[in-house]
């Protein structure tokens, strides 16, 4: 199984990517410090089995960036590392449809069998929350994405690319994070089977399509 941590802090990546190697049976994780550089992971990794990714990083933009990951990706389990425990940002998480989160604060142990539970396709939030009324609900779970499955969020993008705009301007145009808007656009990449803005464009040009 393969496996992508994405998280700013090298500490945490390393004690993760052991947990997943040692005791859960995955390849070397695949590490990024940032959104940006987890996409490029991501988008080169080709399979991926498990995502998991800290909430508040570098290019991220929270809830927003989790909702266009679980678009990009929906294959993949996804789960939020957190140092944060409150209410709002658990609901946030689960409400765009990641798989699980888990704060940094747990035990080896409980994290191993909370990661454990997801990948048995359940979902995973600390007890404790879920005693204060969060009721998680697993999310569908959508075939590959293809030009005829995109979401309209990143239909609104592939317009916005055709009209020649870069990242920020589609981002300012869409009133959405840059991070939120490179993300559909890699799952837009995907679709096509191209790896760049130019292959995607002179993809969609072609007469053939």
């Amino acid at each position: 199984m393969q496996a992508v941590l994405i998280d700013d802090h090298e500490l945490i990546r390393d004690s993760v990517g052991r947990i997943l190697s040692e005791q859960l049976g995955f390849l070397a994780p695949l590490e990024a410090g940032d959104l940006e550089s987890g996409l490029t992971v991501l988008s080169e990794a080709g399979e991926v089995d498990l995502i998991m990714v800290d909430l508040h990083m570098p290019g991220s933009s929270g809830p927003e960036s989790l909702a266009a990951l679980v678009e990009a990706f929906p294959e993949a389990r996804i789960i939020v590392m957190s140092a944060s425990e409150s209410k709002e940002d658990v609901l946030g998480c689960i409400s765009v449809g990641v798989d699980g989160y888990i704060p940094k604060s747990l035990s080896v142990a409980e994290m191993v069998a909370a990661i454990q539970q997801v990948l048995d396709g359940g979902m995973f939030v600390p007890r404790a929350l879920t005693r204060r009324g969060i009721e998680p609900t697993a999310r569908p779970r959508a075939k590959a994405p293809g030009l005829e499955h995109l979401t309209p969020r990143q239909t609104e993008v592939l317009d916005q690319l055709l009209l020649g705009l870069s990242s920020k301007e589609i981002a300012r145009a869409l009133d959405v994070a840059e991070g939120t808007v490179k993300i559909h656009l890699a799952a837009i990449y995907r679709a096509l089977g191209v790896r760049t803005r130019a292959e995607a464009i002179s993809r969609l040009m072609s007469p053939r399509l």
